[in-house]
């Protein structure tokens, strides 16, 4: 029988690391990004796992609903197993101030952090006779606000609550589904130096943010993959939990 796990943003970053140790774990891996990272191939296939990816522009609605109905069609099969939906895209953009924001990237950066986690958590629900668990990877800005933040906090924050509700709702209807969130702290990712590059007048907090790379501060993509995916597999994890890495560690 097969184990799949599908992961959002699994070219680069914690979602490549996340893909890899899945691949390593025995799961076979669907990739949902605008590229592709063709390293995830050859590790699956040393691994003896299958490989496929979907490109997609996770900030369009109707490419989002149309490539995960080829993902839930090629997962929806007799053989599969267990399913995992990891939703670990985001956007921390637009970093400013409310009153200097493009509304259009408010609405890419919406679609991406919480829409399409939802859209494809509503398409996967569909089945029924399968395992099928859920993991958002939130972000410690969904706990407090940060100036210059206001859509990655209110996005992520929206995110936790949905994540809690599906959870809610799961229980009632007496499914074995499971859904949670993960907030992974502060990595060293491409989002990271997005954040460097803004200005202060965009991001008042960025000296502290420069200072964590220039101290070390940074975790490794892997370490906290590491980390996850035990959480993934570990039976006594729970729906409708928010976990944090801080948490995991000594």
């Amino acid at each position: 029988m097969k184990k799949i796990a599908i992961v959002t943003g699994a070219s680069r970053g914690l979602g490549a690391a996340i893909s890899q140790k899945l691949a390593e774990e025995g799961y076979s891996i669907i990739s949902i990004s605008r590229s592709e990272n063709s390293t995830l191939h050859t590790i699956a296939a040393e691994n003896g796992q299958s490989y496929y990816h979907f490109p997609c522009n996770l900030a369009d609605g109707s490419e989002v609903e149309d490539t995960f109905t080829k993902v839930y069609e090629k997962v929806n099969q007799p053989d599969t197993e267990e399913v995992f939906l990891i939703h670990n895209a985001g956007t921390v953009a637009p970093i400013h101030t409310v009153g200097h924001l493009h509304p259009q990237t408010v609405t890419d950066s919406t679609q991406i952090n919480l829409i399409s986690p939802i859209i494809m958590t509503n398409m996967l629900l569909k089945i029924t006779d399968k395992k099928v668990t859920i993991a958002n990877i939130t972000s410690g800005a969904a706990q407090r606000p940060i100036e210059g933040w206001s859509v990655y906090c209110s996005t992520k924050a929206a995110l936790n609550m949905f994540t809690q509700t599906v959870a809610l709702e799961q229980e009632t209807a007496g499914t074995s589904h499971k859904i949670f969130a993960f907030n992974p702290g502060i990595m060293d990712t491409d989002m990271q130096g997005e954040i460097r590059t803004s200005s202060e007048e965009q991001f008042t907090d960025i000296a502290k943010f420069q200072g964590y790379k220039e101290d070390g501060l940074l975790r490794a993509p892997e370490t906290v993959a590491n980390i996850f995916v035990s959480l993934l597999l570990d039976t006594e994890t729970k729906s409708g939990v928010i976990y944090q890495i801080n948490d995991f560690l000594n």
